[in-house]
Parts: structure tokens; sequence; C-alpha cells
């Protein structure tokens, strides 16, 4: 549990803005804000009705600022306790002045995320829509939002239930053929038991591997531009960008080290690398930067190779095809404005097996197209084999993952065991490790349901 005391914090960013809330939790949230805040006309507080008055320093009875306030009762809160909130105006100082005499009227700050933690913790939310709050809050891209959104409204948690409730129905068997052996009760085979554990085992392991589609929605996919000198990778940073965020000359090595930036292509959020042209080098500084391009290329999750087409074709592109060799991503064929000296047959036929994009790094009208086929590689990185529509549940935390390992493991024992005819004993030992592994996404790790599955599939006293 945590304290039973009251605590304050602002509930928006800090800087400056038209509006901005202090929140209050906690059996003394009213008291407070009765001390606090004086109403513009007399009358109780209604629930969740706004009221228009001043907030005041009742030590010395200054007025700081002219607010809204309401309050919300427990247990229909935001976290389950008493909560009142101030909307005042958005300066830093009168925030931190609020706070201020807040805590002097006896609440204490907030610690990091603690209101989500009470509101877990008081059952208003589990701990996987905890979790997504969080994820909210740091969405960088639509599919993140609707991926966080999903787990929020409880998607994942109604997902994982469903699993774990199978993993109990099975385990309540088991302990009816423990304890009742000798009533007069149809109960399945161990192969029927372990058909059904099969059965399980896939549901888990789809929700388990889709920690990695997962984490490039949450995290963004991160691309890596490679290609030799003056390949165009620099204008092609800035054209997807649509700022000069790379220095551009007809220099080679003017990129000297790895340059980051990130853009939405449709729902998806690409973190762009654009990096040291591939080449032999006797600069120290420059061979330091090829070494963080090869680098930030093996790190990649896609790669967008740059071929100049006006140039015939050297040993350092033969050094980005090698580097592209079974990796996902986009080819781009530049400077297609200018006299061609290689196509994309001569790509091919050295060992490219990309997608290849003919394509002007300085004709801004081809941007379209270039974020429409970049768009295309990453939702075949991030959903292959599935519509991009962002209804399918993925996990991104590893917490969630280990835990669905867990239970892997488990019902993988348990299957071997129920295959092995063994006593019922030892299958149920690894059936209740995998309940318990699946019960610690949401936090619901309970032995009552149980007995509670039990009582309700069989009647026991017939």
């Amino acid at each position: 549990m945590y304290p039973a005391d009251t605590i304050v914090a602002p509930a928006t960013a800090s800087g400056l803005g038209a509006v901005a809330i202090v929140r209050l939790s906690g059996p003394r949230a009213f008291a407070i804000l009765d001390a606090i805040f004086r109403p513009a006309h007399p009358g109780e507080f209604a629930p969740r009705m706004m009221r228009l008055g001043d907030v005041i320093d009742p030590a010395t009875g200054a007025r700081i600022d002219r607010a809204l306030a309401f309050v919300m009762p427990q247990p229909a809160s935001l976290t389950g306790e008493d909560v009142a909130e101030i909307q005042c105006h958005g300066g830093q100082f009168i925030v931190r002045r609020i706070v201020a005499i807040a805590v002097a009227a006896g609440a204490r700050v907030a610690d990091p995320g603690e209101f989500t933690r009470r509101a877990f913790l008081n059952g208003r939310i589990d701990l996987a829509e905890a979790e997504a709050v969080a994820d909210l809050v740091a969405a960088r891209s639509d599919s993140a939002l609707a991926n966080a959104l999903s787990q929020l409204t409880g998607a994942l948690s109604a997902r994982v239930a469903e699993m774990r409730a199978k993993v109990i129905a099975i385990r309540a068997h088991l302990e009816v053929e423990i304890d009742f052996s000798d009533e007069d009760i149809r109960l399945p085979s161990r192969r029927e038991v372990a058909a059904e554990i099969e059965r399980l085992l896939a549901d888990v392991a789809l929700l388990h591997d889709s920690f990695a589609r997962g984490l490039l929605i949450r995290e963004g996919v991160r691309a890596t531009i490679i290609g030799k000198p003056n390949a165009g990778k620099s204008s092609l940073l800035n054209l997807l960008l649509g700022a000069d965020r790379a220095i551009v000359t007809a220099i080679a090595g003017t990129t000297r080290d790895v340059i980051e930036d990130s853009v939405q292509l449709g729902p998806y959020a690409l973190v762009l690398n654009d990096t040291a042209g591939v080449r032999e080098s006797a600069d120290d500084v420059e061979r330091i930067g090829i070494e963080r391009t090869l680098r930030s290329a093996r790190d990649a999750d896609l790669l967008i190779a740059m071929f100049d087409s006006s140039r015939p074709l050297e040993s350092s592109d033969l050094d980005v095809i090698r580097l592209a060799s079974n990796r996902p991503g986009l080819a781009i064929l530049n400077k297609r404005d200018l006299p061609a000296a290689i196509s994309a047959g001569d790509l091919r036929r050295h060992g490219l097996t990309l997608p290849i994009l003919p394509f002007s790094a300085i004709n801004v009208e081809e941007a379209a197209t270039l974020r429409a086929e970049l768009t295309r590689a990453i939702a075949a990185l991030v959903a292959p084999s599935a519509p991009t529509t962002g209804d399918q549940i993925a996990i991104s935390r590893e917490r969630h993952r280990d835990a669905l390992a867990m239970a892997l493991e488990a019902l993988k024992n348990a299957h071997s065991a129920a295959l092995s005819l063994m006593p019922p004993e030892i299958v149920a030992v690894d059936i209740m490790a995998a309940a318990s592994a699946l019960g610690a996404i949401t936090g619901e790790v309970s032995g009552e349901d149980i007995l509670d599955a039990i009582f309700r599939d069989f009647c026991i006293g017939k």
C-alpha cells in the first residue's frame, strides 16, 4: 500500500500557457481546497461542477489568482480517492505558489507517476493500463498513439485475461482430479489437457512475438542513410525533414558524424540517421565518422541506400550493396536529373535486392513519392502480414515480453508433463506458474480465482 496522505502536483507541463492544472488527491484534498480557494459565490462544491473563485494564501490572505476549481469524490475519481483540481492561469510562478500553499496546508508533493500508481492500487486501472498512460504521453506517431490508446482502454488486459482464464480453467480441472478423483465426474484426459495447452501456447506465443513490432511502433523505426560521399544523403535528409538539418556541399566528406532527426510518415515515426560517406579515408576524423556509419547501419531497423546515377559504380558503391544485403529498406538511385552513368539494372547485377527508386533529391516535387515508398517499407517491417490499421494488439514493454516468456516456458513444461501422463499435481504446478506470469502483466495475481473456477464449472456437492 501507500501512505494515506494527500498529494499535490501540477498536472500540466512546465512552461508558459493559457491554463495550468494543479491536482490534489487524498483524504484531505477537499479540506485543503477549502483552505486555499474562495468561491466567488457562497455554496457547497457539487461533484464535477466547475466553480469560479480566487486562490488565496491562508497565511496572509493574499489573493494569488482567479481560477476555476472542482471536486471528484471517491471512489469514482481518477485515483479512486477524493480528488480536487484547480485550473489556474498558466504562469509557472502562479503554479509554484499554488503548490506551495497546498503543501503548507497539509499536502505533500507527489512522486513521479504517483497519481497513476494510486489509481492502480485503488483498482481504477490495472498495471498494463497504467503503463499505457506513460506510453500515451510519450507517443510520437499515430500508430504509437493508437497502440497506447488500445492498451489504455483495456485491449491488452482483456487479451491477457482471456488467456489467463483458459489457464485457470485447465488448473481447475486438474484440481478437481486431485481432490475429487472418487466422484463420478467426467474429466478431460491428459491428452485432451495437452491439446488445450497446445492451443493456448499458440495464443501466448503470438502475443509474445508481437514485441518487436510493438517496439517499432512505440519508439519509431530507425533508418540509416548510407552511400558514398556526395551521393545525396544529406540532401535526402533535408528533403524529408523539410528543413536544412544537414550541411550540403560539393566537398566530399562534409558529413563527419551521424546526424539524427525524426519525421512522421503516414502513421509511423521514422528516426533518420544521416551518416558519413562510405569510402576509404586517410583522414582520422572522417575515418571515425565512417566507423560510426557502419555501426549505425548495423543497428538500424531499415537502410536507405543512396547511389549516384550520374557517376560510374565504384568500390564504395559495392560496399554499400554489401551493407544492404538481406536488410529491409529502400535503394535510392539519385540525381536522375543528370545524364545517367548507371542504371537500376547495374545495381541488380551487382547483387542489390532492395526496391530501387529513381530519384532527384533536389526536386521537391518528388518528396511525396519518396515518402510513400518509405511508408510502404516501414509498413512491411512493422506489420508484414497484417493491415496497418492499428487494431492489432502489440506489446512494447520488456516487462510484458518477459512475463509472456515465463508463461510460455511454464506452458511448454506443462504440455510435456501432460503428454508424459505425469500426475496431475506435476502438471498443475506449471499451469499455476503460467497463470501467475500472465497475471503479473495486469497486476492481478490471486489464488482465489482457482476456487471460483472450480465451483462455477463443476457441481461438487452432487
